[in-house]
C-alpha cells in the first residue's frame, strides 16, 4: 500500500490541505502519514497541532524547529532544525510520496530532505509569483526539487513547464482552498463570536498582515500605517478581527504592534493566533471585507463574494479577480483603499466577480493523481 506523507507547518497550509488529507485517509488504496512542524508546535502561534488531531488525524511525527526569534539568523536555524528533524522522520516513516504546499522555508527544508532520501515530492501551488516575499524564490526552488506539480491556474501550470518541468507531471487543478469553501459547512457567526469571546456584529473586517520579507526594516512602518488607517474606520463604528502573522522574518514585531493596538481598542478590535479552518471560513463569509496582505484575500475570499483590500507588495504578481482592490503601504493610500473596498459599489462588484482560482473537481483530481501516478523519482530538464 502506498504511503503518502503530508508535511505541514502552519494553520494555513493545513487548512487548505485538510480535505485532501481526509480524502487520502479514507481511501483503501493508501496509508496517510502526517508530519507536523514549525508553527503547529508553538503555543505562541496557537499550538495548532491540536487542531489536526481534533479533526481525527493521527500526527505520526512532530518536528520541533521554531526558535523564539524572527531574525534572519533564527529563520535559517529553524530551517536547519526542520531538516534535521525530517531526516529522522523520513528514516522512520519511509514514505513513498511526500506532499507539501506553497512556499515557506520549512517546506524548502522538507523538499530538500526528500531529494536526498529519493522520495518523490508532490507540490501544490507552484508557479505563482509573490514579489514582496522571499517565499517567491523558495517556491521556485521547491518546484525544481519536486516531481509532481499541482497548479492553481493555467498560467501557473505553464510557468512550471517553462522552468523545465515535464508537462506530463504538471496539472492545472485549481486552488484547493477555493474548492474547500464550497464544500465547508459554515458556522453561524454567533458560534465564532462565542469562541473568540468578542461580538463582531454585522459591520466588521477580517485582517491579516504579514511582514514583507523582501523589504527588511519596513515592517514597523508599514504595520503602523495599516493600523493608523484602520483607526479611522473603527471611529466610524467598524470592528476588526485580526489573525496574527506567521513565523516569518520580522513577524514578531508585526504581531506585537497588532496586539498592542488591539489592547488599546478592546471594544472594536480582536486579535487571535488561530481560528481553525471552519471558523476562519465562517468569519470571512459573514464579513464585509478581507484586508491586509495575505494570499487568502486573493485565493479564498473571492469565493465568498466579498471584496479584498490587498496592501503593498507581498502578493505582487499573484493572479487576482475583480473583487480585489490594491493599495500601497502609506497611510493615505490604505485609507483610500478602505473607503473603496467598503463601498456599496465594490460590494456589488465582488458579489458578481469570478474567482480565478476555482476549478471544478480540484480535490478529487489531486487525490486521484497522488493515489495512482507512477512514482518515478528520476527527472530530467524538459526543453519546451
Amino acid at each position: 500500500m502506498r504511503k503518502i506523507c503530508f508535511v505541514t507547518g502552519t494553520r494555513a497550509d493545513y487548512g487548505i490541505m485538510a480535505p485532501l488529507m481526509r480524502r487520502i485517509a479514507d481511501s483503501e488504496e493508501a496509508q496517510i502519514q502526517i508530519v507536523a512542524t514549525n508553527m503547529h508546535l508553538s503555543p505562541e502561534y496557537g499550538m495548532t497541532v491540536n487542531e489536526i488531531e481534533a479533526d481525527g488525524f493521527r500526527v505520526d511525527r512532530r518536528v520541533e524547529s521554531l526558535l523564539s526569534a524572527d531574525t534572519p539568523s533564527a529563520t535559517v536555524k529553524s530551517m536547519g532544525l526542520t531538516q534535521i528533524g525530517l531526516a529522522d522522520a523520513f528514516e522512520q516513516l519511509r514514505p513513498d510520496l511526500i506532499v507539501i504546499l506553497g512556499d515557506r522555508y520549512e517546506m524548502l527544508a522538507a523538499a530538500s530532505a526528500a531529494l536526498i532520501f529519493r522520495i518523490p515530492v508532490a507540490h501544490l501551488h507552484g508557479g505563482e509569483t509573490t514579489e514582496g516575499a522571499y517565499d517567491d524564490c523558495i517556491r521556485h526552488a521547491i518546484t525544481k526539487l519536486s516531481n509532481f506539480h499541482f497548479a492553481s491556474t493555467e498560467l501557473y501550470a505553464k510557468r512550471i513547464v517553462q522552468m523545465g518541468e515535464n508537462p506530463e507531471r504538471v496539472f492545472w487543478v485549481g486552488a484547493p482552498g477555493a474548492e474547500n469553501i464550497r464544500k465547508e459547512k459554515l458556522l453561524p457567526l454567533s458560534e465564532v463570536e462565542e469562541f473568540i469571546g468578542f461580538k463582531l456584529g454585522d459591520k466588521y473586517m477580517v485582517a491579516t498582515f504579514h511582514p514583507v520579507t523582501t523589504q527588511p526594516g519596513e515592517e514597523e512602518r508599514q504595520t503602523k500605517a495599516f493600523l493608523n488607517a484602520l483607526s479611522k474606520k473603527i471611529k466610524e463604528g467598524w470592528k476588526v478581527l485580526f489573525t496574527l502573522p506567521n513565523s516569518d522574518t520580522g513577524g514578531r514585531r508585526v504581531a506585537e504592534l497588532i496586539k498592542q493596538w488591539a489592547d488599546e481598542n478592546k471594544d472594536s478590535v480582536k486579535a487571535v493566533a488561530s481560528l481553525g479552518r471552519r471558523r476562519y471560513y465562517s468569519v470571512l463569509a459573514h464579513s464585509s471585507a478581507a484586508i491586509g496582505n495575505s494570499s487568502s484575500g486573493l485565493i479564498e475570499a473571492p469565493s465568498f463574494g466579498i471584496p479584498t483590500l490587498n496592501v503593498g507588495d507581498r502578493q505582487k504578481g499573484r493572479a487576482q479577480g475583480d473583487s480585489v482592490v490594491n493599495c500601497d503601504t502609506t497611510e493615505e493610500s490604505i485609507t483610500d483603499g478602505l473607503e473603496k473596498v467598503l463601498s456599496p459599489e465594490m460590494k456589488e462588484i465582488a458579489s458578481a466577480a469570478k474567482n480565478p482560482y476555482e476549478k471544478p473537481g480540484t480535490i478529487d483530481t489531486i487525490a486521484d493523481c497522488l493515489l495512482h501516478l507512477p512514482l518515478k523519482d528520476n527527472k530530467t530538464f524538459y526543453e519546451s
